[in-house]
This record gives C-alpha cells, structure tokens and sequence, in this order.
C-alpha cells in the first residue's frame, strides 16, 4: 500500500511551538509596531505577539533558518537558510501585513550567512556563506538581483556580517580581519568596497552595529565611516571572555554588549566601560530594541529568551526550550494538560497549551534516553546514558530512587506498569529487565535475554502481565512479565524503533528503518500488513490514539502524519519540523498531538 504521497492531503493545524533557535546570529527582532518577537526555529519563521504570547508561523523555507532580518518600515522581514553542499539556499522577503510570501530570492550556494535593508525598504543585501562568499544587492519591489560581488578580496578571510548605513546606498561588510564599506552606484549596477585601515590591530568582526565592531577577541573597534579609519578600540581589559557575538547602540549612543560566555553589559560609548552587567545562560546571540530602547529581549545559545527593562537591567525569563535534540516525549497519563520531554542532560514539564516550563531537572554531563509518567502521577521514571535508572517527583524534581548499574551500555529505554508497581527497562546491550518498586528502594525480578542489540521501545500491556519490546537487532519480542518468558517473535530486516499496542490489544504497529509501517497479529506473531510510512528515512515515532482509529508517525522526512488504522491511509500531514522527528504522543483526550525533534522543538499540533 502506496500512501506516502502527501500532496493534497490536509494539513494539520499547529497549536503551539516550544521552542528557538539560539544559535543564529541575532535571530531574535523585535518588529518596528513594537508589539510581535520574530525569530527562528527549524525551518519556521515564529511571530510572537508580545502581550499574550499568541504565535504565527511563516513556513516556506526547505531547511533551517540561518539569518533574519526586518525593514526599517516592518512591510518586509527577510529569511535566509542553509542548504545542503552543491544546493543553493533560499531567501525568502515577507509581506508582513500579509503574511505570506513576497519574493523568493535563489542565488547563494549551501547558505545564507546575513541580511540587511537598505532604510527605505528598496534593497536587500545578502551574503553567502563559506562555500558561496558573495555579496548580493537585491531589487525587492521587482524581484531581481541589481548586482554582485565576491565579500572579500582574495586575501583576507571569510565575510560573517552586514549593516547597512542610514544612507540607501552605503553598506558594510566584515570577517575575518576585514572590514569593508561598499558603495551602491545603482547607475552602473555596481558595487564598490573600501577596505577600512584598523593598522595593527589584527581582529575577526562577528558582529556590526554601525560603525562598532564587535570581535572574536573579545574587543570592540569603533570605525570612522568617511575614512574608513579604526577611531577607538577597547575595552583595553578586563575583554569579554569568548568574545563580542552581539552589539545594539542605544539612544543615549551606549552600548549594548553579549559576549560568548554569556555575559550583558551595557557599556559607554567613551571608553567602552562596563556600566551594568549581568550573566545569563549560554552565550548571547541577539539583542532587540523595543521602541526607543526603554525595553529590550536577549535570546542565548541555550536557547532562552529574556526581557529587560533598561531602567533596572534585570533580566526576566520568559522563554526557555531545548536547545539540543528532544530525546523522547511523555504525556502524564488521563491528563491532557501535563507533558514531558527529555534532551541531552534536562527532563522538563511543560503545560500544554502554555508554552511555559514549570519543571526543570538536570544531570550533569549525562543524556536522558527515554522517560515515562507513573500512571498515579506521583513519579517521573528516566533512562540514562550512564546505565542507571532515575525516578523523580514530578512537581518537586526531587531525585526519589536511582538504580545504579541498570544496564551496560546505558538504559535506553522504560515503561511502567498501570499499577505503579513495576518498571520495565531496556538497555543498550539488548537486556530486557522488570523491577519492583518499593517503599524504600526496589528489587530486580527478573532479566529476559534475546535481543541481540540495543533495546528502542517498551510498551507494557494495560492487564500488566505483558509488554512488547523493540529492538535495532531487528526484533520484536511480545513477553509474559509474570513467568518472565518471551510468548512471540516478530523478525523483519530492519531496525525496529517503535512499537504500539492497538487498544484491543490483538495486534501491535511497529516501524524503523525500513520505512514501512507493519502491523502484526499477537497470538501467532503473522503479518497482517505493510503500509510504505515515508518516501525517505527512518520512522522514529509512533503512537496510536486511545480508541484505535488512528495513529501518527514522524521520521526523519520531518513530516508529521495522521493515519486511519483501518484503511492504512495518511488522512493529515503536518510540515513545521526543522529537524528528524525524533517522538509523537497523542493526548488522551484526542484533541492534542505532541512531536518533537532533533533541532529541540516541540511542536502541538490540533487533532
């Protein structure tokens, strides 16, 4: 069965999205009606508006989004992406009123490294990145490219940033210890550089804000426009540590300063001297002014965003995500309003419908494989990369019980039963374990050995009295957990990595690298049948709905999509992920679908 041509299929309506791209160079805007953030995440361009938190999506791009920018005016935002090696990569111009697509620009290979409008919304600058090296000047009412040219000379290194001036035809571009001011001369459809003399002073720019220049060295140079002259540098010391990633200039003509360790500063404009300063998580990547500057946002490499006000200089959390891949998903049991999610060191809960985090748990240096809710929701249990098992208070985060050396290999994978009485876990060395829990520690019942390689997925039969195992060694094992011995088998040549109970429980759905969606019969462990679940990539996530009528699958085609059990057909599609789907759950109550990613978004989507 064919039914992988998702082309006209209805699209899924996306709720919510938890989640920001911190690592792209000034990201985060703020728009010029002062009233919507505007950032990225995968291949997404988020609007967030600023008083309620009510978000819209431009999706258009292919890939993730690499830079942004927004015209003086706010009628036009501007998005850059990556690409693959060979490809070029998209520049996307928005009608922001609209919403929608204005022009799409295809002339840089592999990336767009940054963005700028001229002041009055009649030109874009572009610039590639390394594998592309050249400026582009764009004609944004026609459409067209006016002219290019490569961003450096042959000798100096590679060009990371533009600004433009407040004059329409004067721009600047800097790198690796260049600095250039170009010239649009619209007559003749060129462009002229002049490269600026810093004399001895040798520094790679990563960010401009005219005419600052912030550098990897962790200094700033102040630039003289006419001349092209180096005028100031400094601060002489203390420098901030890993760098200059960000500047803004404020009104008052201070500066605003995020440096690559995380630290803020506002800065003067004479002398480069610290006048306020704060540390945040994870290196600063964008400032954006509100209006006048009286309040600004900061987002971070660890992909949180914080509100100032510039009267206090305190820094307000108002967005946390994850900012390396999500891992798995768990949605607390007969609830539709509490999940969790785990990725590299952190578990976190998160209410749906808010994207607000209310818990967040740390294991320093460790991975979180897999998590689960206690049906009871009392307990939170985990699967770490260091083979030990950790259950936690879900309000409190508190650690309840570790179990240490649970597997070789690491855990990576957990279930509990619905009495709250047992753990089932699976590790990287293909053993199956079930544990008691009691009032103070737990005992281990009993390992199940037939799985050759690493464990992906427990499901635990709602009776407790078996579970189903997936495993990359190509197996499924459906086994008895109160005589501990394995009932069936299912073989197939690929890697299994998720499995699912239909309700009835008489058939169970698994998926993995074969792309196909299998389903079989429990009893004699026979084929029921096949259905093609994606045109490339690996199935990664799977769940089935609580009355059976439908399941959902995510992969790394990034697409999320809706199947009716019976017919074995994609009845919706949802395309927003940036990254590998990475897990899926369906709420309870069938009105929520929940997916997750390798970029760290989460995404709710509406049933």
């Amino acid at each position: 069965a064919m039914a992988t041509e998702t082309h006209g299929v209805p699209q899924l309506v996306l709720e919510s999205v938890f989640g920001f791209n911190g690592h792209v160079s000034s990201g985060l805007r703020v728009h010029p009606d002062g009233e919507h953030l505007i950032y990225p995440l995968g291949c997404t361009v988020i609007l967030k508006r600023i008083k309620d938190g009510k978000q819209e999506f431009l999706n258009g791009h292919t890939n993730n989004v690499s830079c942004i920018s927004v015209s003086k005016s706010g009628s036009y935002i501007a998005s850059g992406q990556v690409n693959f090696m060979g490809f070029k990569a998209i520049i996307i111009i928005w009608d922001y009123a609209q919403r929608t697509i204005h022009a799409e620009l295809l002339l840089h290979k592999a990336k767009v490294e940054a963005l700028a409008f001229s002041p009055n919304d009649k030109y874009l600058v572009s610039l590639g990145g390394q594998d592309d090296g050249s400026i582009v000047v764009w004609n944004v009412e026609t459409k067209q490219a006016i002219c290019g040219s490569p961003a450096s000379a042959s000798s100096a290194g590679h060009c990371l940033t533009l600004q433009y001036s407040n004059t329409n035809n004067i721009f600047v571009s800097a790198g690796s210890g260049t600095v250039r001011v170009w010239e649009l001369d619209l007559l003749n459809r060129k462009i002229k550089p002049t490269e600026c003399q810093t004399g001895k002073l040798k520094r790679n720019v990563q960010c401009l804000e005219f005419i600052y220049c912030g550098t990897t060295s962790g200094d700033i140079m102040k630039m003289t426009l006419k001349t092209g002259l180096l005028s100031d540098c400094g601060p002489a010391k203390p420098k901030y540590s890993q760098g200059v990633n960000v500047l803004r200039v404020l009104k008052s003509g201070d500066l605003l300063v995020g440096s690559g360790s995380g630290t803020f500063t506002m800065c003067s404009r004479t002398n480069f001297k610290t006048l306020k300063e704060v540390q945040l998580e994870k290196g600063v990547t964008s400032i954006a002014l509100r209006g006048d500057g009286q309040q600004f946002f900061v987002g971070t490499k660890a992909a949180q965003m914080y509100s100032f006000s510039s009267g206090n200089f305190e820094a307000e959390l108002i967005s946390t995500s994850h900012n390396s891949a999500v891992n798995d998903v768990a949605i607390l049991f007969g609830t539709s309003v509490i999940f969790g999610t785990c990725s590299g060191e952190d578990i976190r809960v998160w209410y749906i419908d808010k994207p607000k985090e209310l818990l967040r748990i740390t294991v320093p240096n460790m991975t979180c494989n897999s998590l689960d809710f206690m049906t009871d929701g009392h307990s939170i249990i985990s699967a770490w990369n260091d083979g030990k098992i950790r259950v936690f208070g879900p309000e409190s985060g508190r650690l309840m019980l570790i179990i240490h050396d649970a597997h070789k290999m690491g855990v990576t994978a957990i279930a509990g039963t619905r009495d709250c009485k047992r753990i089932v876990s699976g590790g990287g060395e293909g053993k199956v374990r079930v544990w008691e829990l009691q009032p103070h520690g737990h005992r281990l019942l009993e390992t199940m050995t037939k799985h050759k390689a690493t464990v992906t997925c427990i499901k635990v039969k709602s009776n407790d009295k078996e579970c189903v195992t997936a495993s990359s060694d190509g197996a499924c094992i459906i086994w008895d957990i109160v005589r501990f011995v394995s009932l069936q088998m299912m073989i197939a040549n690929t890697s299994f990595k998720t499995v699912c109970y239909h309700p009835e429980e008489y058939q169970i759905i698994t998926s993995g690298t074969d792309r196909k969606v299998t389903y079989w019969d429990v009893f004699d462990g026979s084929v029921i049948r096949e259905l093609e679940a994606s045109l490339s990539g690996s199935i990664n996530g799977m769940h089935i709905s609580q009355d059976g009528k439908h399941f959902a699958t995510g992969g790394d085609d990034k697409l999320l999509k809706v199947w009716d059990y019976t017919a074995g057909e994609v009845t919706h599609v949802g395309k927003a992920h940036g990254g590998s789907i990475t897990s899926i759950k369906l709420c309870s109550n069938n009105r929520t679908l929940i997916s997750t990613s390798a970029d760290g978004a989460i995404l709710q989507w509406k049933m």
